[in-house]
């Protein structure tokens, strides 16, 4: 009976969105003996912690065979969320945080951790991003081409329950989507949610130094505490020129 071969395999992946949430894309690279080979794709609405969360998972699904895989990646949410156990007590909560939060992205989580158990072994290790680490760095450079590229998909996971309160349009790229439960709009703080009628509240998004070719930003979103849904609004929405770079840090 012939011995069933375990590798030793080398995973590297980063992700991103721009802006967060925005397009999206991953990059990923499999080393195997110094053999390696790399995969990217670009998403049209997502955020950072989907891509990557997503990178890892589309790297595990490319081995065809049981092995024993180091997970490199420079993302504290993805090390964290299974170094620490936090994603498989989720899992065994029915992917509850807490008694009425549901953990943020458990659709990715949980074909995470099927992943996982498919292998003979997989470890995470945090890397520092954008410090010279080579993998790291093409791995970045991948997503950032994959985001800026014109063969973007949907995340699904994440569009199915987002809605967005421009009804057939398309903003620069982002989907649209008309609720089934509601024709009325969440334009401002204090209007009802359309999925569970808890007022929404203004956020302020994260700044970013804008990318290269980048031409606009949301200044803020509306989000709901109760179920957890963003609304990305056209009111939110600026286009970037010299004097709004200032306002990124």
């Amino acid at each position: 009976m012939q011995a069933i071969v375990i590798r030793d395999i080398e995973l590297y992946s980063d992700g991103g969105a721009e802006p967060n949430p925005g397009k999206g894309g991953y990059g990923v690279i499999l080393s195997y003996k110094g053999i390696k080979k790399e995969f990217s794709q670009g998403y049209q609405f997502t955020t950072n912690n989907r891509m990557e969360l997503m990178g890892v998972i589309h790297g595990l699904e490319k081995l065809k065979t049981r092995s024993r895989v180091i997970v490199y990646s420079d993302s504290q949410y993805v090390i964290n969320g299974i170094e620490k156990g936090w994603a498989r007590k989720w899992k065994i909560k029915g992917w509850f945080r807490t008694r009425t939060e549901k953990a943020s992205n458990y659709d990715l989580w949980g074909r995470l951790l099927d992943n996982i158990d498919v292998h003979e072994k997989v470890n995470f290790q945090w890397v520092k991003g954008h410090a010279g680490h080579p993998e790291n760095e093409r791995c970045d450079e991948l997503a950032m081409m994959a985001l800026s590229g014109e063969e973007l998909i949907v995340d699904e996971g994440y569009v199915s329950n987002l809605d967005l309160t421009t009804e057939n349009k398309d903003l620069d790229g982002m989907p649209s989507r008309t609720s089934t439960k509601s024709k009325v709009k969440v334009t401002a703080a204090g209007d009802p949610c359309r999925k569970c009628n808890t007022n929404v509240v203004k956020k302020s998004a994260k700044k970013k130094e804008p990318k290269p070719g980048q031409n606009y930003y949301f200044e803020y979103y509306l989000h709901c505490p109760g179920c957890k849904t963003l609304y990305m609004v056209e009111d939110a929405k600026r286009l970037l020129n010299q004097e709004d770079n200032n306002l990124f840090t």
